[in-house]
């Protein structure tokens, strides 16, 4: 056998085909993704829409923190980036009359969207210079001023952000179908509909964003992470993959954000604080290191977790609803976080990525066919 029919051969044997169990669980999956806004109420619609907002944009950090080994503490600047973006250029003037009000250039929203996400983009590349120049804890400081930077901005640009009241999103429409809740005589209203713009949105960012680690970007930047000596002795351009990691990073934010303004219906600036930013740093760890899938994950935990536990405080033991004094769903949230981030760093550190790839390989040992070893 030739070197290269031998290599084949290996490559061949070295990639797994899905077993018929793991075929049927996605194809299962999949269609208990879509039926549920038949059966799920609003509660649960809205907590999925900020998930999948958040996984979006957790996606963009896990390149940049895990694949890429960059540290970023100021992701909560390129979702408000996102997501006041989004407001801007779909909304018009609010409060007709009164020029101090919030404006805006009444885009279609499916272009609103778009223009949000190139906007972070945008908002990235101006901070790419210093991205391309710093590593590790110095770029991490350098990022929390952009977190600063914003808040001062979304309180004092009133014209765009509307101050310390925030702004209404547009609601979503493309080719002139629009995502509210019409005329009320259908059950499917806007939170059903934007269900599934979120899963759209979710898939395309995963999909884009496995294409991106598993092509040549991806093992440029795992170079990168490993050795910057090694990088540049193999011909990549340490400067300019950082910097094309950052601005990647801050679209990805840009389209997060923009999801949640428009499943919120309106923003405010304290959403958008210093706080967002370590949630995502969480959310990034606890899923694993420079896993999409793990990202997901995290954020489904992240962002879901605490909206349960203030939806039923009054009938879960040891959570007080909020202002009651006791430890309420946010303080308990970030308890329970702070032990699965140190469970995850004591004994499993491939996050809940890890823990699906080892429950997946075992699955697949178990139905996969006894190969009998050869004679010698």
């Amino acid at each position: 056998m030739s070197d290269t029919s031998a290599s084949a051969s290996t490559a061949a044997r070295g990639r797994r085909l899905p077993s018929p169990a793991m075929i049927v669980a996605a194809l299962a999956g999949l269609a208990l993704l879509l039926s549920v806004p038949f059966f799920l109420g609003e509660f649960w619609l809205q907590t999925g829409l900020f998930s999948m907002a958040g996984a979006i944009a957790a996606i963009g950090l896990t390149i940049l923190v895990g694949r890429t080994g960059q540290l970023s503490l100021g992701h909560a600047f390129f979702l408000a980036v996102g997501a006041y973006g989004y407001c801007y250029f779909a909304g018009g003037e609010q409060i007709p009359g009164l020029k101090e009000g919030p404006s805006g250039l009444e885009l279609p929203p499916a272009i609103a969207l778009v223009g949000a996400m190139l906007l972070a983009g945008v908002a990235g590349a101006l901070f790419a210079p210093i991205a391309g120049r710093l590593h590790g804890i110095y770029l991490g400081i350098a990022s929390i001023g952009l977190v600063f930077l914003g808040q001062h901005i979304m309180f004092n640009a009133e014209t765009l952000t509307g101050g310390f009241n925030g702004r209404d999103a547009i609601d979503f429409s493309i080719f002139g179908y629009g995502f509210d809740d019409g005329d009320g005589t259908s059950d499917f209203g806007e939170l059903e509909k934007l269900w599934y713009l979120g899963l759209f949105l979710l898939a395309v960012s995963a999909w884009v964003a496995h294409n991106i680690v598993g092509g040549r970007p991806g093992r440029a930047f795992e170079t990168l992470r490993d050795s910057t000596v090694a990088a540049a002795t193999m011909g990549v351009d340490v400067r300019r993959t950082r910097a094309t990691a950052f601005v990647l990073s801050s679209m990805y934010a840009g389209l997060g954000g923009a999801l949640l303004a428009i499943a919120y219906g309106r923003i405010v600036p304290e959403t958008f604080g210093f706080v967002l930013s370590i949630e995502f740093l969480v959310i990034v760890v606890l899923g694993g290191l420079g896993s999409v899938n793990g990202a997901i994950l995290g954020a489904i935990v992240v962002f879901g977790l605490p909206q349960i536990f203030s939806n039923y405080a009054d009938s879960l033991p040891l959570v007080s609803e909020p202002g009651s004094g006791g430890v309420g769903p946010t303080q308990l949230s970030r308890y329970l976080f702070g032990a699965a981030i140190i469970a995850v760093l004591l004994m499993a550190q491939g996050g809940l990525a890890g823990i699906g790839r080892t429950l997946r390989a075992r699955l697949h040992a178990r139905h996969a066919p006894h190969v009998p070893e050869p004679a010698p």
